[in-house]
């Protein structure tokens, strides 16, 4: 780690506390110091760079203004909190971010009594923030509860419905918007400014809330038309500014749009409208990568830039001769070629063109193409809207971002049987990012919906070749669930062909033990069978394909034949392949014993992926190791 900053503040900062000993006058260096540490640390230690580049200023302000962790501050998305973390306690800590046995990715109320609430997926800041605020009310505590919502969170459908529960319920809830280019409100200048010097100051609010009383007093007004005044009094402020933005129908009092950098007028702000009565929203304008010019011109590329050179700003990417490519750029590449020879075909992602590779659709077909935003919901009901008007969608969702979806899949996709492709990246354990992006329970969960094919490629020629099936031959709606990173070939580009459904095969003959396996896990299981073989134990390995509708042929097959069988599935134990393959043994009346391998019943942290197969017991030696002990009982 990259730390030798002498008696500079941040070695004098540990927790808030040792924050709030220092002058205003001192914050600006804080900032300073506290953006260096981010850069210098993550250039080595990977992590999401440009988001809490922005926040630097809000999180020293806010930090300095309010008394974590009894105020309680909940991030919205984590992304925007690695500063925070720093100065709650983990500066020490800071370069094990992301990795094994390390601190967390995102805020984590089991890491530290400082992250109020879990920020892995977005949108949910007001919605808890809301429920805190209203509990300190019934308990009647003097607690500040404040929702820090940006990068992007906005567009999420539980914002807003946690914005307009805010504007209906006793509450004192300050709402922060971090704006980072989002095109909500782009002015910052001259009046605006001046408004919200005005409205902040605790004269004017004095003024305004002894009118107020007069008024109530006399009967002109009461607690009823209290609302509307608040909208004419944010209507007025819009007029002026000659602004209008999405919170004026709101009974919220809104204030800004103001420079989210400079951390002195934050304070002061901060200060002016903590303890006004009812909920608030303050609008802050930030640049995403501030500090880091390469970060600064480029967001995209820097959100996440794993490792940099950050003197020269160049990234540190390591290609090596023949390598395999990424499955989501095998994706990408593949719907662009789907699509030259279909006009219907069209592609659809939540705020993830990139990471998905959507990006060469996008750049081919640009009309075909569509970018919701952070609407995992409405990304699905839209293809289903598209789908029942002839096209052919074809609908990227990250695997845990899709139980957001959930209903959407039952009501609007499944039982009207549309014909779609619903493809899952970043299924089953997806590394560094940790519990709250493992893709790992959407076997399990959509299993049990009528009317879907669930499946999973093997290597990229099968995800070639299901995405070929399932725009081709498929009557309704069809999931393809793959995993983040590289596959195994690096002849990617095959000529695609159509996997019958609900057809698994044998990729191996064997006599002692038989494993099924779902996906390109499969690849661990064949580097445990190859060790084994070499031991004289005879194993047979099949690939299932399909979870749903199983191949019924195959399992009768390996049910008359084993007494032991082994599963295998980059996902939870409890409901998935396993499960399927049990219900289907107890069914037809066959007893082998089965040993389920798959991720068990807890929530895993992060890590390399190495780290985490073996830490479930998925990699290729600890496969083995079972088989051998399945094996053990026939040699006795």
């Amino acid at each position: 780690m990259a730390d030798n900053m002498g008696e500079h503040l941040l070695n004098r900062i540990h927790f808030p506390a040792d924050l709030h000993q220092l002058s205003e006058e001192q914050l600006p260096e804080v900032c300073a110091e506290l953006r260096q540490y981010i850069i210098d640390v993550l250039s080595e230690n990977p992590g999401h760079l440009g988001a809490s580049l922005g926040t630097v200023e809000l999180t020293v302000a806010l930090h300095y203004v309010f008394n974590a962790p009894y105020d309680r501050i909940v991030w919205d998305v984590g992304h925007q909190a690695y500063g925070h973390k720093i100065l709650t306690g983990r500066r020490e800590a800071f370069h094990t971010l992301r990795k094994f046995g390390g601190i967390s990715g995102f805020p984590n109320p089991a890491e530290s009594e400082y992250d109020a609430f879990i920020a892995g997926h977005a949108s949910n800041s007001i919605s808890a923030a809301m429920g805190m605020a209203v509990a300190s009310a019934l308990k009647h505590e003097d607690r500040h509860v404040i929702a820090v919502i940006g990068d992007g969170a906005m567009t999420g459908g539980l914002a807003f419905e946690g914005l307009n529960n805010a504007s209906v319920n006793p509450n004192n809830l300050l709402i922060i918007l971090n704006d980072n280019n989002m095109a909500i409100d782009h002015s910052v200048g001259g009046l605006s400014q001046y408004l919200v010097d005005i409205t902040t100051s605790q004269a004017y609010n004095k003024m305004r809330y002894d009118v107020y009383r007069g008024l109530k007093k006399i009967k002109l007004i009461d607690d009823d038309r209290r609302d509307n005044i608040l909208r004419f009094n944010n209507s007025l402020k819009a007029l002026l500014t000659q602004q209008h933005n999405l919170f004026e129908g709101f009974s919220i009092r809104y204030f800004g749009p103001v420079d989210g950098h400079d951390v002195g007028y934050l304070v002061k702000l901060l200060n002016d409208i903590k303890d006004m009565k009812g909920p608030k929203l303050l609008h802050i304008k930030t640049k995403k990568g501030k500090g880091f010019k390469p970060a600064e011109e480029s967001a995209t590329e820097w959100h996440a830039p794993g490792r940099f050179n950050k003197e020269t700003g160049e990234r540190i990417i390591v290609h090596k001769l023949n390598e395999p490519q990424l499955y989501q750029d095998v994706f990408g590449h593949t719907l662009v070629e789907l699509a030259e020879k279909d006009k219907r075909i069209v592609g659809i992602t939540p705020a993830m063109p990139t990471g998905c590779s959507m990006t060469y659709m996008m750049k081919e077909f640009p009309d075909r193409a569509f970018d919701v935003g952070i609407a995992e919901g409405h990304a699905v009901t839209f293809s289903a809207g598209l789908a029942k008007e002839g096209m052919i969608p074809f609908c990227n969702v990250y695997s845990s971002f899709m139980q957001r979806a959930y209903d959407m899949v039952i009501h609007d996709v499944a039982l009207q049987k549309l014909h779609l492709i619903l493809c899952l990246d970043r299924a089953g354990l997806v590394g560094e990012d940790g519990a709250t992006h493992h893709g790992v329970f959407d076997l399990a969960y959509l299993r049990p919906i009528p009317n879907l094919v669930i499946s999973s490629p093997l290597n990229e020629w099968d995800l070639r070749n299901l995405m070929y099936t399932g725009y081709k031959i498929s009557d309704g709606p069809f999931v393809i669930r793959y995993p983040r990173g590289k596959g195994e070939k690096s002849d990617w580009r095959n000529e695609m062909q159509i996997l019958p459904i609900g057809k698994g095969r044998k990729l191996r003959e064997g006599n002692d033990i038989a494993v099924l396996s779902l996906g390109p896990i499969g690849n661990e299981a064949m580097k445990a069978i190859d060790q084994i073989e070499q031991e004289g134990i005879s194993v047979a390995h099949y690939d299932m394909i399909y979870l749903k509708p199983l191949d019924e042929a195959l399992l009768h097959e390996v049910g008359r034949k084993f007494k032991r069988i082994i599963t295998i599935e980059n996902g939870v134990i409890a409901g998935g392949l396993g499960s399927a393959v049990l219900e289907f043994m107890a069914d037809h009346g066959y007893t082998p014993f089965v040993k389920r391998i798959g991720v068990p019943d807890q929530f895993i942290e992060h890590g390399s992926i190495p780290e985490l197969y073996k830490l479930c017991g998925m990699d290729a030696d600890n496969i083995a190791g079972i088989i051998r002990q399945l094996h053990a009982p026939s040699d006795q």
